[in-house]
């Protein structure tokens, strides 16, 4: 486990040391604009599928010929001025709209689930290696038991049973329910480590009490890799939910998301190729940016850790 500096002073912090390293890094720069750019896609998706003057939902029979199996009329799945990316065969409906809805609701889930995981890992991980005796028996033994479970089972069961409930919402707390054990040992591990140095024992020998500790001495500790191991997950996350849309219990018709349209694209491969190349181009450039920006994040934040 790397040994973790005292909490630097303001203004050096590890947000301000990575960003002055990631500033030399073109790689990293490029992922941050994929980032960006999928980001704004997803906020401002009723925009922009407005501005492409078709809704995820709306039908558009002329778009496809009946004759044919209701493959999109027109070169590349029908793309032009009227639809930007195509359409999908038989209904008809925009790509552009669906795919630029799609990020919203995978990008949504991604980060809420993210969000849920790093919560209660951080949580978890430092009340386990600070308090120690136990606390940190009871909490180790179910971050173990969390571990254990085959997580994409529980989660395809989970969402199969449950009926009539949002399943944005039900797929953030399925994803977020298996994915905070990891980092609380993480951050368990670097709390052990910190809890002795000097600073800390200063502060309790002058009368701070743990709640003071834990989050004035011990969290800015360990947010350099809090930071990058957030960084890492996200493209998990967001591959986790693709994967639950593309096996059909994740989220349901007639909501968009990227891995719904993907396993809806499988069957037209070979006769309208845009279809599925599309949701998958965002799908992997995506993923493929997080984790360049995590794994730079990491070899900054956590260069021992990295080497491992």
């Amino acid at each position: 486990m790397p040994t973790i500096s005292p909490p630097q002073r303001a203004g050096s912090g590890p947000w301000q040391l990575a960003r002055a390293e990631l500033r030399r890094r073109p790689a990293v720069q490029i992922s941050l604009a994929v980032i960006t750019l999928f980001v704004v896609m997803a906020v401002a998706a009723p925009l922009l599928s407005a501005l492409g003057g078709w809704g995820p939902h709306e039908f558009d029979k002329t778009a496809v010929d009946p004759y044919l199996g209701g493959l999109p009329i027109g070169p590349l799945g029908g793309v032009g001025s009227e639809h930007w990316l195509g359409v999908e065969p038989v209904t008809g409906r925009d790509l552009f709209a669906r795919v630029v809805h799609g990020a919203q609701v995978s990008l949504l889930i991604a980060f809420a689930a993210t969000a849920i995981v790093v919560v209660a890992g951080v949580a978890a991980g430092i009340a386990s290696g600070y308090f120690g005796g136990r606390t940190d028996t009871v909490l180790s033994r179910l971050m173990d038991l969390t571990m254990s479970f085959p997580s994409l089972i529980f989660m395809i069961a989970m969402m199969s049973v449950a009926r009539d409930v949002n399943r944005i919402v039900l797929m953030t707390l399925v994803i977020g329910l298996f994915g905070w054990p990891g980092i609380a040992r993480v951050v368990r591990g670097q709390t052990l480590s910190l809890k002795h140095r000097e600073y800390v024992d200063a502060a309790r020998v002058g009368g701070s009490g743990a709640w003071r500790i834990l989050t004035r001495d011990i969290l800015p500790g360990v947010a350099g890799p809090v930071i990058a191991y957030t960084t890492l997950i996200i493209p998990g996350m967001i591959s986790t939910e693709a994967a639950l849309s593309y096996l059909g219990v994740g989220v349901r018709p007639p909501t968009p998301s990227w891995g719904q349209m993907i396993a809806e694209s499988v069957a037209y491969y070979d006769t309208d190729p845009m279809y599925f190349i599309v949701p998958s181009l965002c799908l992997f450039l995506t993923v493929l940016a997080f984790t360049l920006l995590g794994d730079a994040l990491r070899d900054i934040l956590d260069p021992r850790g990295s080497r491992k």
